[in-house]
């Protein structure tokens, strides 16, 4: 698997493991939800500065994002995780 696709997974698994959707996601990017959804579907590149800016987003450090999602959510900060209530809904726990 490339680099694009991996980065790709890992951005999904840390928005699922954050409670997150694109548009939040592109908010704290500061770019749009229609920019996060190409950027997602192979349509456009993430780019060097949109990974540091993932690295700042979520807290973790840009060698860890590019290790893969499980690598990434392992190194998530607690307070940035979502807690998954009955019927997969999700919330942000509180640290």
């Amino acid at each position: 698997m490339g680099s694009e696709k991996t980065l790709q997974l890992t951005v999904n698994a840390l928005m699922f493991a954050t409670g997150e959707n694109q548009t939040v996601l592109g908010k704290g990017l500061r770019i749009t939800q229609g920019q996060v959804s190409r950027k997602q579907n192979g349509g456009a590149s993430w780019s060097l500065g949109d990974i540091d800016r993932l690295s700042a987003h979520y807290g973790i450090p840009v060698p860890d994002l590019l290790c893969g999602p499980s690598h990434a959510v392992e190194k998530l900060p607690a307070h940035r995780r979502a807690a998954v209530l009955g019927g997969g809904q999700t919330t942000l726990s509180v640290a």
